[in-house]
C-alpha cells in the first residue's frame, strides 16, 4: 500500500525567504523534530544530483537513508529522493506566493513501502502526517520570530 502525504501551511514570510530557509539541509535541526544528523555527501551547493545522508528517529525506530536531489528550482520546487535507507520514499517542498505577501509551503513525501513496513503502512501514513504539520510548524515559528 503507498503512502501519500502532502501537508501545507502559510508562512508570513516571502517567498523566496522560506524557500531558500528551508531547502538549506544545514538548516533541518530547526525545524524537523526528527532529524538527528545530515552530512553533505556530494560538494554545495544544493543541486540536481546532490546526496545526503540523514538519520533520524520515526516511530521509534532509528533510520539512515540517503537522500539525492533529483528536481530544485529555487524558490518554487526541491524534489528529493532516496537513493537507499529501509522505505523507498520521495519527498517535495514547495512554495507558491500567499497573500499579503506570505509563502505557502506544501511538504509531501510519497513512497511504497515493502515488508513489514507495507503492512504498517496506514499507521506510517497517519505518523508522517503528524510529523509533517509538528515540522511545518516549527519552520513558520523559526521563519516568523
Amino acid at each position: 500500500m503507498a503512502v501519500d502525504v502532502e501537508t501545507t501551511i502559510e508562512i508570513a514570510r516571502p517567498r523566496a525567504e522560506v524557500a531558500a530557509f528551508a531547502a538549506d539541509p544545514d538548516n533541518v535541526h530547526a525545524w524537523y523534530k526528527n532529524i538527528k544528523r545530515v552530512e553533505w555527501l556530494t560538494e554545495r551547493p544544493l543541486q540536481v544530483g546532490t546526496r545526503l545522508a540523514f538519520a533520524a528517529e520515526f516511530l521509534g525506530r532509528r533510520m539512515a537513508y540517503t537522500y539525492e536531489v533529483v528536481e530544485h528550482v529555487p524558490g518554487e520546487r526541491l524534489v528529493m529522493r532516496t537513493a537507499d535507507g529501509p522505505f523507498p520514499m520521495e519527498t517535495t517542498y514547495t512554495w507558491v506566493d500567499g497573500p499579503a505577501g506570505s509563502t505557502v509551503m506544501a511538504l509531501r513525501n510519497r513512497g511504497e513501502p515493502a515488508g513489514f513496513s507495507a503492512i504498517a503502512s496506514p499507521m506510517m501514513a497517519a505518523g508522517i502526517r503528524r510529523n509533517n504539520r509538528g515540522d511545518l510548524q516549527r519552520l513558520k515559528q523559526v521563519l516568523e520570530h
